[in-house]
């Protein structure tokens, strides 16, 4: 290999890492949460209820998953 083709490999890997420290910053960043016209208190509402639909979803797996979301056909009564 000769030494313009390695500092041509150097280049093309620096290039790359920065292309890819870039789209990394750039999601980290990203846009602005709060959709088009929504104020700062309409997006901490969307935000709760998003919390709680995800926990009643969550919750809900769950039961089903322990056999909790079906009432029991046992008797309440003692067999002696």
């Amino acid at each position: 290999m000769t030494i313009f083709e390695q500092k041509r490999c150097s280049v093309l890997s620096h290039c790359v890492l920065v292309l890819v420290l870039c789209a990394f910053g750039w999601s980290l960043v990203g846009c602005s949460t709060a959709q088009p016209g929504e104020t700062m208190a309409e997006g901490h509402r969307r935000h709760k209820r998003i919390l709680s639909t995800s926990q009643q979803q969550f919750m809900s797996d769950l039961d089903m998953v322990l056999l909790f979301d079906k009432p029991s056909k046992l008797s309440d009564r003692t067999v002696p």
